[in-house]
């Protein structure tokens, strides 16, 4: 009920007459602050955004374009120098000397003493007129058979064609397939304490197969081909496999010692008692034995032997501008993939 002769309190506002809510009012002031198309000045700040993240994307390119063109750059100089420094040393071989060849390392596909490289280098000093003889610096403890038996053979089918000499020096070592191509040589020259010989061949690997039945392992190895998983180090090794191993290893150590007879000749004291055992001996004994003709170094084989004093270093081996190239090409295969994998894919 309503008393129309009650008079209100002074500021007192009743409950039926309209006023705005509060909560309304609050709830569209926080409306207008989260969408910015409310707020003043959004367009302008919108397009700023916009125009900062091209800005940025063209300083990059323009980065990516002068390192681009700088390592070009760099690339064409070294390359520039490797060809004006490989033209002198051509140049200076003219007069008369002696060539060096190292074999140092392992011989073996893509290494320093690979037969790639060796016979390169035997081709450019065999075909130089200026070299009067050549002297293979050995200090290896062998490698491959196969890489040695290569250079082996271009050694005699270079020292007939070219009607030059060609002489090992050992300075460390000259074993296994070291010695397989030393025996070549027209004379082979050593310290008195070098290692020589090892006349023989190894397969060598691990088994595994008895440490993983204690831990409770099961290899499950799966082939088509009986001996398919042959050497496979948890897998056990039949009989027949060990004699076809054993085989194949005799075979070519039979090859070793005729390349090695064959290459001594008379010098070689063939009835000494494991000559061919793979045992190595100490140049004195060597030359005993007939595996070395006589004590010398680099220089005494120059200067007493091929009569040419001066050493002109033939070893083919990356120089520093090739490496820079096979690592400059390798970083810009590299950055290549990189950006073609972020681009965008094209549907």
């Amino acid at each position: 009920m309503t008393d129309s002769n009650r008079t209100e309190p002074e500021g007192f506002e009743p409950f039926d007459r309209a006023a705005p809510s509060s909560t309304a009012q609050g709830g569209s002031r926080n409306m207008s602050r989260n969408d910015p198309t409310q707020q003043s000045g959004w367009e302008r700040a919108t397009l700023e955004k916009l125009a900062f993240a091209a800005l940025k994307e063209q300083r990059a390119a323009r980065r990516w374009r002068n390192f681009t063109r700088l390592a070009w750059l760099v690339f064409f100089v070294a390359l520039a120098w490797f060809v004006i420094s490989r033209g002198s040393q051509t140049a200076a071989k003219t007069t008369a000397h002696t060539a060096v060849i190292e074999i140092k390392g392992e011989i073996a596909d893509g290494a320093d003493a690979s037969a790639e490289f060796v016979v390169a280098a035997m081709k450019t000093a065999f075909e130089d007129e200026g070299a009067k003889g050549v002297i293979l610096l050995i200090n290896s403890p062998g490698g491959s058979p196969v890489q040695a038996g290569i250079i082996n053979d271009e050694i005699k089918r270079m020292r007939a064609k070219y009607n030059k000499p060609i002489y090992a020096v050992v300075e460390e070592t000259c074993a296994s397939a070291a010695y397989y191509i030393a025996a070549a040589t027209d004379k082979i020259f050593v310290d008195k304490a070098s290692i020589v010989g090892s006349i023989g061949v190894l397969m060598d690997g691990f088994g595994f197969t008895g440490i993983m039945e204690k831990v409770g392992v099961e290899r499950r190895l799966l082939t088509a081909g009986e001996n398919k998983g042959f050497l496979d180090p948890f897998s056990p090794m039949s009989d027949a496999q060990r004699a076809h191993a054993q085989q194949m290893l005799d075979q070519i150590h039979t090859q070793f010692i005729d390349v090695v007879k064959t290459g001594r000749g008379d010098r070689l004291k063939v009835n000494s008692p494991g000559l061919f055992s793979g045992l190595f001996w100490s140049g004195q004994q060597a030359i005993e034995l007939g595996l070395a003709d006589q004590l010398g170094n680099v220089d005494y084989v120059a200067r007493e032997v091929v009569k040419a004093e001066e050493l002109i270093d033939y070893t083919r081996r990356d120089n520093v501008a090739e490496k820079l190239a096979k690592k400059f090409g390798a970083a810009l295969g590299d950055a290549s993939v990189r950006a073609l994998r972020a681009a965008p894919a094209l549907r």
